[in-house]
């Protein structure tokens, strides 16, 4: 499955240095609002050491891993839900992704402008989520109005529990409240949010961009932010965007964790950033392993094995038969498949089996 992470802010916050940072893209990067007009795309990959000891054990052709798609999207000002500024492009940019990367600006340099004039992460969150707000609340007011009338006029049950959950949307988006933080009652609840498709309903991670001092601890912005965001079903995470692009520039590994340890960091931001926005969107990874090709697949967590099947190959999922699995630590141990299956170690499972993070799978099928 392909993830697709959306970055944005304010102008001049760092969304622009930190896509650079975690990307294969390269954008411009300026001090002036709307640097980035049309959206910026590259891709990443997704850290994950189990790939490498696979990779290791295995000597396979090729290794590979799973990737993430990050847009860079224009920056936001008031008015953008009226179509201010770039507003109508950015909210169909938002609209197409998966997660929302929000960059707040928790540094102070005078020689970067603010928009605003001065720095307030909190302020600048209330904005972009303002903005988003008020789009939702048009969205769901005028799809409201046409459920209404099939729950009522024709007697519609899908149209009326439809109707309760864009009740319960207007209502928190009134209070100037997002999407997410309205609680779903169960699966179908689940399953009509995601067909409203509404920008503050998409998972968020705070994105605190500080200074090189407070990349390890933080500073009194994100202490904001933190107490801000306390009540919403959303991640934060303090990155240095600049300094991060300093490390990306290193080649040597050993230089580079020099360099992250001196910061008092064990991984760098953009591998936090990764790993938080597959947490976010309650991501895992399962592989397939051979002399040929070692690869990571994403899935989401509780998928069964038929569905995995799916990810590598439609055919895989439709003729489904049974899964041969493998546990990482078990592969790891034993060193190769053979071994693992002469030590009664390798699990053959159905399809009500539930895969499980760092499976290593094996599908067989018949179409």
């Amino acid at each position: 499955m392909s993830l697709k992470c959306g970055i944005v802010g304010l102008p001049n916050v760092g969304k622009s240095t930190l896509f650079n940072c975690i990307s294969s893209g390269k954008a411009q990067s300026a001090n002036f609002p709307f640097c980035t007009i049309e959206p910026n795309l590259g891709s990443t990959n997704v850290p994950d050491k189990r790939l490498e000891v696979l990779s290791d054990i295995c000597k396979p052709k090729r290794t590979i891993p799973a990737t993430v798609d990050i847009v860079d999207i224009a920056g936001l000002v008031k008015g953008a839900s009226k179509g201010e500024g770039l507003g109508n492009q950015f909210l169909a940019n938002i609209r197409e992704t998966d997660a929302i990367l929000h960059v707040l600006r928790c540094f102070d340099d005078g020689n970067i402008v603010h928009v605003d004039g001065s720095v307030d992460p909190v302020r600048d969150k209330e904005v972009v989520d303002a903005e988003l707000q008020i789009k939702d609340l048009d969205t769901v007011e005028s799809r409201l109005a046409k459920v209404k009338k099939q729950a009522t006029t024709g007697g519609d049950k899908e149209a009326k529990k439809l109707a309760d959950l864009l009740e319960r949307y207007r209502a928190a988006l009134l209070e100037g409240k997002s999407c997410r933080t309205v609680e779903l009652m169960n699966a179908e609840e689940e399953q009509m949010a995601k067909e409203l498709y509404l920008l503050t309903n998409k998972p968020v991670l705070y994105v605190c961009n500080v200074d090189e001092a407070s990349a390890a601890g933080g500073n009194a912005y994100v202490d904001a932010v933190r107490e801000a965001v306390k009540d919403e079903n959303a991640g934060i995470l303090v990155i240095a965007a600049k300094t991060e692009a300093e490390i990306a520039e290193i080649e040597d590994y050993e230089d580079r964790q020099m360099f992250l340890s001196e910061l008092g960091l064990e991984e760098s931001g953009v591998t936090r950033l990764i790993q938080g926005a597959y947490s976010l969107l309650g991501l895992q990874t399962f592989f397939t392993a051979g002399a040929d090709e070692c690869r990571a697949w994403t899935i989401c967590k509780g998928d069964k094995a038929p569905k995995a099947a799916g990810v590598i190959h439609s055919d895989f999922e439709k003729g489904f038969i049974r899964a041969e699995v493998i546990k990482y630590e078990d592969f790891v141990n034993y060193k190769s498949e053979a071994a693992v299956r002469a030590a009664g170690k390798m699990g053959i499972e159905g399809k009500d089996y539930v895969v499980q993070d760092g499976d290593i799978m094996h599908f067989l099928f018949n179409v």
